[in-house]
């Protein structure tokens, strides 16, 4: 196990990370107050311009180990892959979706489901949601990232990492994960922006990383497959049905702040991902025979002075629990209120809510114990939960293309389960431990083309019968 060499200087740096994250995180909970679904789930929708930036940007960044893990393998198509697909998403939803939740007034995307094709395709919805938002990923992340700093058992390491990151929200709700989230955002920025500072001033810049690194490192795609970079643009999607944007959105103080917020959003991630390749690459041209998802922590263990790879370790561990508390509260939320909530009534959802994060944080750390990694699962979760869920959603909004509900939850069914056992079928059929899928096609596209096709042939059909009314 490859370990990180941290001074008592470094470790104080993480340690007032800690104990200042929960003293914020407990401040923002407000004991006459946090009972209230408004200020629970939403903080009373008050969510300023800036604050809304730094939870909306520190949230959809957590998986900042396995970026520089792509990046040391396959170079500047990092950029390409992770980077584009979701900038143009994320701009899709602030020009279409954005406005439209906020004037909603509603809390979930299970409440657009319920409200629109009532509650079979509501409770499935919201089923597929618990595996979309569970944060076992990036509770994974943090689990590696303590073993090698502390050098705890893996175990104790994702129990304790999903401690420290969701105990403020049990009290304090939405609230507390923005007040934090405002923290964190500082530290993600700093801690690169120094790493980034110290590379470039010891080894120089562009020139340094051109003569070093093979030209493959600078090929836009990576040399991979054109089906393997297109699973992975069609993953982008997410963004659409992520209900970390929707929530922010609901919680906006107005849908023009909703809107602004996510535009300003996608500066800030295009800023992050210069920070985070730029890093990638000095990884791939400074060290050989590593295991490539520890590129980051090599790369600052070897080139920082003490109390500056404090801060440096301190800003990874700021982007992963960001995400961590988000996923968790959103995966809780759809687990204690929108699954076994009672009715309309809404006078105990923050008790549900918490019994839904206890139920969470068990199951996000048997599923990172059981599939240790961190692009298996980013895969598998949005290859079976993005073709069910995507048309559905969508067309909630725009209800002139919806389905009836009887043929809505049909159509998240069937494609649920074509994804499903076309993943099932590729597990079972390993090849020198590769994994065989039939006609050598990814389990997002056939569950996703069957949605998109019933869809398709419905609304074609719906117009033909009321263009030949009009003839």
């Amino acid at each position: 196990m490859q370990t990180i060499n941290l001074s008592i200087w470094d470790l104080s740096v993480f340690i007032l990370y800690i104990i200042f994250l929960l003293y914020l995180g407990y401040r923002a909970s407000n004991k006459t107050q946090y009972l209230k679904e408004d200020d629970y789930l939403l903080a009373n929708r008050s969510l300023t311009l800036p604050a809304f930036v730094a939870t909306l940007v520190t949230t959809w960044y957590g998986g900042i180990l396995g970026i520089g893990e792509f990046t040391y393998l396959h170079g500047i198509s990092t950029w390409f892959i992770f980077g584009l697909p979701y900038y143009f998403f994320a701009l899709l939803f602030a020009v279409i979706f954005a406005g439209k939740i906020r004037k909603r007034n509603l809390y979930t995307i299970p409440d657009v489901l319920y409200t629109v094709y009532g509650r079979k395709v509501g409770l499935f919805g919201s089923l597929i949601l618990v595996i979309m938002t569970s944060p076992a990923p990036y509770i994974l992340m943090v689990g590696y990232l303590m073993q090698w700093v502390f050098g705890f058992p893996f175990i104790v390491s994702l129990i304790l990492g999903t401690l420290f990151s969701t105990i403020y929200i049990f009290f304090g709700g939405f609230r507390s994960i923005v007040k934090t989230d405002i923290f964190q955002f500082i530290l993600m920025f700093l801690g690169f922006g120094v790493l980034l500072f110290f590379l470039f001033r010891n080894y120089g810049g562009w020139t340094f990383l051109h003569n070093t690194l093979d030209p493959s490192y600078f090929i836009w795609n990576g040399s991979l497959s054109w089906q393997y970079i297109l699973v992975w643009f069609f993953l982008a999607s997410w963004t659409i049905i992520d209900p970390g944007f929707h929530q922010r959105c609901s919680a906006a103080v107005s849908p023009e702040k909703a809107r602004t917020g996510i535009f300003i959003s996608i500066c800030f991630w295009l800023i992050f991902d210069l920070l985070t390749v730029s890093s990638g690459l000095y990884a791939a041209a400074l060290l050989k025979d590593i295991t490539p998802v520890m590129a980051y922590p090599t790369l600052g263990d070897i080139i920082l002075p003490p109390v500056i790879k404090g801060l440096f370790f301190t800003g990874l561990f700021a982007i992963i629990m960001s995400t961590i508390d988000s996923f968790s509260f959103l995966s809780a939320i759809t687990i204690g209120r929108d699954i076994f909530r009672k009715g309309n009534n809404n006078e105990h959802t923050a008790g549900f809510t918490r019994a839904g994060l206890i139920i969470t944080a068990v199951l996000a750390v048997l599923l990172a114990w059981l599939f240790p990694s961190v692009i298996e699962l980013w895969y598998i979760i949005g290859s079976l939960t993005i073709p069910p869920m995507l048309l559905p959603l969508v067309t909630a909004y725009f209800k002139r293309f919806a389905l009836t509900p009887q043929k809505t939850i049909l159509v998240m069914g069937i494609s649920f389960m074509i994804s499903f056992s076309a993943f099932v079928y590729g597990i079972c059929n390993r090849s020198d431990g590769n994994i065989q899928y039939f006609l050598d096609m990814e389990p997002f596209f056939p569950g996703f083309l069957f949605s998109f096709g019933y869809y398709g042939l419905f609304n074609s059909l719906k117009f033909f019968r009321v263009y030949g009314r009009q003839k």
